[in-house]
């Protein structure tokens, strides 16, 4: 599936939009990775933990949002954009979301 932070792709045309799209995940902190966070505050430096929590966070809510598309016939999700917000003080939330559209000449099975 493409996935485009623009509102077209370069040599396709939009035949259909199918309108918003998108996935949602709710993550939350695990007491050992604040323990290491607040070390890590102290010496300085990048919390690996919570780096690999927010990517794993957003590949799932991408996920989520390119099945919605698939499920509705897209061949590709464009206007493409991530939000964030804090659901309490130990979870966030992760929105992925974007406008499914089809394309021209296009199989949605050949697109990965």
């Amino acid at each position: 599936m493409i996935v485009s932070t623009v509102d077209s792709i370069p040599g396709r045309r939009i035949t259909q939009s199918f309108g918003l799209v998108r996935g949602t995940t709710v993550r939350a902190r695990h007491l050992g990775m604040d323990m290491l966070a607040v070390l890590k505050m102290v010496v300085g430096g990048e919390v690996h933990e919570y780096t690999k929590l927010v990517a794993e966070s957003r590949e799932e809510a991408l996920d989520r949002m390119q099945a919605e598309a698939r499920a509705l016939g897209a061949h590709a999700i464009v206007g493409f954009r991530f939000a964030t917000s804090q659901v309490s003080r130990a979870a966030a939330e992760v929105v992925a979301y974007g406008t499914a559209v089809a394309l021209s000449g296009t199989d949605p099975s050949s697109e990965s």
